[in-house]
């Protein structure tokens, strides 16, 4: 197929997506988000506001009021007779199923095929995503992504790619560590343009290097992208440095996983009064995580800080100390992600703080 590759300009345009599946519903934000306005038709709905949606298949009337029409339905053949339609009308047109009638493909033409990307997705504000991270999502073929990756960046991949979870909560994996490496060389031997997307940056307690160990075991080419760690990016949006002339000398990185109910850490490198202890992971233990540090010598007034949901709209910031803190989250209700931050730092943050979503 000979294609001419050309970016179309949507921004005020009227767009229309036909079909139930979730792909469409991605397709249809996805054009939402680049300023166009969308009918969707399909019984799945979207709650962004530039999407209308109905009900049904669209009209004759419905597909020549559109300048570019989106197939997108689970049936092949309605697919098929809507971009015909739109090929007797001169109306620019796409579907999966059939790109022998699709006058437009939402792909760049500089993909790799056969390569993966190890790709970080900042700790999830869209505008934190590198410039390479952002042309990675939007030429892939296949995004395997995480559970902390953001629906503001998963709305900027390329929605004709194929979508596969790999997330992980507490006690409950889609897919297993070993599971998820083999899944990758499955999919870069297709061959497949692939990105593997995790939240924050994939080498700092994201096992990323498990991940291309395995690759680099197949010989399959791979890159890797480094994201904001969520450290830097939640304690920036909530107005704490974590290292400061006056107040921290050095910080340190750590995670809060537990094991068989018990986190083990070296309690007693984290307690000097200038070290900023950034803990991952840290909801859970909380309570043991504040008890130890008093417990091997740092002083229980030390401030303590939990940030929920950093550099996101519903970012929230729970402050108190090692004593304190512990209550004053159980008082209210935190779920992940979230970031704890210990040290002298956080008292900055009621004059830094600039964040206010």
């Amino acid at each position: 197929m000979q294609l001419l590759h050309t970016p179309l300009r949507v921004t005020g345009r009227h767009c229309l997506v036909a079909g139930g599946s979730p792909q469409s519903i991605r397709l249809a934000e996805w054009l939402a988000l680049h300023g166009a306005s969308v009918t969707h038709f399909g019984n799945e709905t979207t709650g962004h506001t530039a999407v209308h949606c109905q009900t049904g298949t669209p009209t004759a009337s419905d597909i020549d009021s559109s300048w570019l029409v989106i197939a997108a339905s689970d049936d092949k053949n309605a697919n098929k007779e809507l971009l015909e339609h739109c090929e007797r009308t001169a109306r620019f047109c796409y579907s999966i199923d059939h790109p022998e009638h699709a006058s437009w493909l939402p792909t760049r033409p500089d993909a790799e095929p056969g390569r993966v990307a190890l790709v970080g997705a900042g700790p999830g504000d869209p505008e934190l995503l590198t410039l390479r991270a952002l042309r990675l999502i939007q030429q892939a073929d296949v995004i395997v992504y995480d559970r902390l990756v953001s629906k503001p960046i998963m709305a900027r991949c390329n929605p004709a790619a194929e979508f596969i979870y790999a997330g992980k909560a507490k006690s409950k994996h889609t897919l297993q560590q070993e599971s998820i490496n083999n899944l990758l060389v499955t999919l870069a031997q297709r061959p497949a343009n692939v990105v593997r997307l995790k939240g924050g940056d994939p080498f700092i307690f994201g096992r990323g290097g498990e991940e291309i160990e395995t690759l680099a075991d197949h010989r399959i080419p791979f890159q890797v992208v480094p994201g904001v760690t969520a450290a830097s990016g939640c304690a920036a949006f909530a107005g704490i440095p974590l290292t400061h002339r006056d107040y921290a000398q050095s910080c340190v990185f750590v995670t809060g996983h537990l094991q068989n109910g018990e986190i083990n850490l070296n309690w007693r490198e984290l307690v000097s009064p200038q070290l900023t202890v950034v803990v991952y992971m840290g909801l859970t233990g909380l309570e043991k995580i504040c008890a130890a540090m008093i417990e091997h010598g740092r002083s229980a007034d030390t401030p303590a800080a939990l940030v929920q949901q950093g550099t996101q709209p519903a970012q929230r910031v729970l402050e108190g100390t090692l004593t304190d803190l512990p209550a004053i989250v159980a008082a209210n209700e935190v779920s992940p992600p979230t970031m704890l931050i210990i040290g002298h730092v956080v008292t900055l943050r009621k004059k830094l703080g600039w964040f206010n979503p």
